[in-house]
């Protein structure tokens, strides 16, 4: 065969394996994810709580909320290696959200990640977790998007993520590899209150997908726990490394039950605090975890195993750090900043002070093998989650105005004092963390409110001055006028004390977050106000 018949052969066969690759892809959602036409009560009261409960527990909001942006309107920004994708809205809306989604629609997007026109979602979108989430739990989420969230007219952000790999068509094959036709097994011999917990765990709480390495093609190298110990094992995600989940010396050996369950629900323990997406997670979704979810959650997480190779317990090594300190005999350039710049909250010892600065002495954050999350909350700081748990808040400050080396040096230190051991950080280290820091994308919040705000800023002041609905004169001034009575403050400058929207939205409508010195009463007399009123409300509050 001469060269140019083999190379016009080679041509052909590449471009029927193209046609059929393509051509596949489209038909393979038909195979792996068929239509569930079920009939649901999206007006079903108990069901929309149910998913509303769901919703929380599965984080939604979180992901689908910018700050300052309204609740699952989409618009927060994801990095990725090659490039930004944006989330999507998800509120009822028809022309911009998921408003013409009937249940097989919703389903399919959940489990599966296919769009109701057909194309395969990225796997940002966490649905190779929600694949094993029951019928009942889904059909209530379809209530909640359908019934319980008010619609709004934001359109989807493009992805930046360039051509040619921004084709979605391949992402089927993706999906037919890794997505897997699966449901929730419970772990062999577990009991009830385990299996409640590994279903949170593999399910609606997505935990493996942070916290489970990937591989090449970006898939979790587990859905389940294993023998080879890979399920939530620690992954790095954004510039973060998500700790490891087992029961291991850079996981959790240390931790007891019910620091665990603690931890989930007001974001810090004795030993520690949640930060950066962590921190997130805790104030969006597992803080309204009940006691007995938290509780699940931290049996079986209790329960895995450390992997082969690491140890089942944490080291107890020998501080030797703390008497040099108080003495001033170590002029390491590592303690001279450590002692300027964190030994006021972390203190001297490294214990920090219990549920205000995080202990770093035997903390598995700072001796992991991966330091990326270190280097990332030392330059770019952190906000500690807001729950009722606690009344003071405190923030990790940004240390980006020093030099490399002086980062590098301090955390050094850190990681190998009071008994830690662990290698050391270097000035390169640090200085690629700021170039993963400095190109974060920008969220997409629209500057221009679409034309329906205007009606819906009137409308949310009806709603606050009508006696029997809002009510919001009973207690409060709206801006410096008469109230009857001197119980609340003025609601001015709502958006700037409040901007990430969302938190705002959590305390009028969730009473347990609320000041518990002079609680809010039930909003309105005879009235409860629905989701759409009160982010009318919010929209009024926002002009003042």
């Amino acid at each position: 065969m001469s060269v140019i018949k083999f190379l016009k052969l080679g041509a052909s066969v590449a471009a029927i394996g193209l046609v059929v690759a393509v051509g596949g892809s489209y038909v393979a959602p038909i195979w792996f994810a068929p239509r569930q036409n079920v009939h649901v009560d999206s007006a079903d009261p108990v069901l929309i709580e149910k998913g509303r409960h769901i919703a929380q527990a599965s984080d939604c909001v979180a992901c689908h909320t910018a700050p300052g942006g309204k609740p699952f309107a989409g618009g927060l920004a994801m990095q990725t290696p090659i490039g930004a994708i944006y989330s999507t809205n998800i509120t009822p809306d028809k022309g911009a959200g998921i408003g013409g989604y009937d249940f097989a629609d919703f389903e399919r997007a959940v489990r599966h990640g296919v769009r109701k026109d057909g194309s395969p979602l990225y796997p940002a979108m966490p649905y190779v977790s929600y694949s094993v989430l029951t019928d009942e739990d889904v059909q209530a989420l379809y209530a909640y998007f359908v019934s319980g969230v008010q619609p709004v007219a934001q359109q989807n952000h493009d992805s930046t993520i360039p051509w040619p790999t921004n084709m979605r068509w391949p992402l089927a094959w993706w999906q037919m590899l890794f997505g897997g036709q699966r449901s929730f097994t419970p772990p062999e011999g577990a009991t009830p209150e385990i299996a409640r917990g590994a279903y949170l765990v593999e399910g609606a709480g997505h935990c493996g997908a942070c916290h489970t390495p990937r591989g090449a093609a970006f898939q979790e190298k587990a859905l389940k726990d294993g023998p080879d110990g890979e399920f939530l094992s620690g992954s790095e995600l954004e510039g973060w490394f998500a700790k490891s989940l087992r029961h291991e010396d850079v996981g959790l050996a240390s931790w007891s039950q019910q620091e665990i369950a603690d931890f989930l629900k007001t974001g810090r323990n004795a030993r520690t605090a949640a930060f950066g997406s962590m921190a997130e997670v805790v104030q969006h979704s597992a803080q309204h975890l009940s006691d007995a979810d938290a509780s699940a959650i931290a049996a079986y997480l209790a329960g895995r195993a450390a992997r082969p190779g690491h140890a089942a317990s944490a080291t107890k090594a020998e501080d030797i750090t703390t008497a040099k300190l108080y003495d001033g005999a170590d002029h390491s350039p590592g303690a001279l900043g450590y002692v300027a710049r964190c030994a006021p909250c972390h203190r001297m010892n490294g214990q920090g002070a219990p549920r205000l600065f995080p202990a770093l002495a035997g903390n598995a954050v700072v001796t992991t093998v991966n330091p990326s999350s270190l280097i990332q909350i030392t330059l770019a700081g952190g906000a500690m989650a807001k729950t009722p748990a606690d009344k003071t808040h405190p923030s990790m400050p940004e240390l980006a105005k020093l030099d490399d080396g002086a980062v590098a040096d301090i955390l050094s230190f850190i990681r190998n004092s009071w008994g830690n051991k662990a290698s050391p950080v270097s000035a390169s280290d640090v200085a690629a963390m700021r170039g993963v820091i400095a190109g974060k994308p920008l969220d997409y919040v629209p500057e221009n409110p679409p034309a329906s705000h205007a009606d819906d800023v009137k409308a949310g002041q009806a709603l606050a001055l009508d006696r029997v609905k809002g009510n919001c004169l009973a207690c409060h001034t709206l801006k410096g006028g008469d109230a009857p009575s001197s119980v609340g403050r003025e609601l001015v400058d709502m958006k700037r004390r409040f901007p990430n929207r969302a938190d705002l939205v959590e305390i009028l409508t969730d009473e347990s977050i609320r000041n518990p010195i002079a609680p809010m009463p039930s909003l309105g007399r005879n009235h409860v106000l629905t989701p759409a009123e009160i982010e009318k409300i919010i929209d009024f509050l926002y002009t003042l």
